[in-house]
């Protein structure tokens, strides 16, 4: 179960409250101006102005629990700095490129395994992803023109953006790499595959095992797999019992013997 719902929330020119005086509250504020927003550093002023968001850095646990309480009633979502057990949300560690954002977070647990997970990601997503992101929006009436179907689209994306694919996303980009894809691309083709499963511990799944669960449309699987598995496929992804007939990329689970 997830301890917390990762969302990505628009602030551009919108009122967020920052309160607090020192290192932390600063970077707070440095972080909000980056995401666009307009900082307010009182709280009925925030509230006035429609402001949803609180960030609350005060060294005073009274102050800090005050202000959390003034500013939940009024409807805010309130970020305490610190002090978990008063948060409504956590800010993450955040890989920057944008458009692609990566968010790491730890639920408040640790600041600094978050720190540390980011900055091994930071060294291998190349600085170019967010131009293959823009590219990629920009070539959507192209993509829709070549692969009709949301199915089909699916799967040639899902093709060409794994490792070693024409897209393959840990590579920097190159210039006019979507275009030579899609001038390219072959139609994908419906295909079914059997995973017969060793046990039924998630982390005996194969890097490729994991991969067409993530890519798959459907998953046909008997009743006693642990959800933990069933977890690895996208959450649109249809789930079917034993005999189902599905279409699109089908991954059908068996069993260990």
């Amino acid at each position: 179960m997830l301890s917390s719902l990762p969302l990505f929330h628009r602030l551009s020119g919108q009122p967020v409250v920052v309160l607090g005086q020192g290192e932390a509250a600063e970077a707070k504020r440095r972080l909000v101006e980056r995401a666009g927003a307009h900082v307010l550093d009182d709280l009925a002023e925030g509230i006035d102005k429609g402001a949803r968001l609180a960030f609350i850095a005060h060294e005073d646990e009274a102050s800090a629990q005050a202000d959390a309480i003034r500013a939940r009633c009024a409807g805010l979502l309130v970020n305490v700095v610190d002090r978990p057990a008063l948060c409504d949300f956590t800010t993450p560690s955040i890989v920057d490129r944008d458009p692609v954002i990566i968010a790491v977070g730890t639920a408040g647990t640790s600041a600094g395994l978050a720190k540390a997970v980011r900055l091994r990601l930071e060294r291998l997503l190349p600085q170019g992803l967010g131009r293959l992101a823009d590219a990629l929006y920009a070539a959507r009436t192209a993509l829709k023109a070549r692969f009709p179907t949301g199915s089909d689209r699916r799967r040639a994306l899902d093709a060409a953006l794994e490792e070693g694919g024409a897209l393959d996303p840990f590579r920097e980009a190159v210039e006019g790499a979507v275009d030579a894809w899609l001038e390219g691309a072959a139609q994908g083709t419906v295909t079914h595959h059997v995973v017969t499963l060793r046990s039924l511990d998630p982390d005996d799944l194969t890097l490729r095992e994991a991969r067409l669960l993530g890519q798959a449309d459907a998953v046909i699987a008997p009743r006693q797999v642990p959800q933990a598995i069933l977890a690895r496929a996208r959450a649109d992804a249809a789930r079917l019992p034993v005999g189902a007939k599905a279409e699109g990329l089908t991954v059908e689970l068996r069993l260990p013997d």
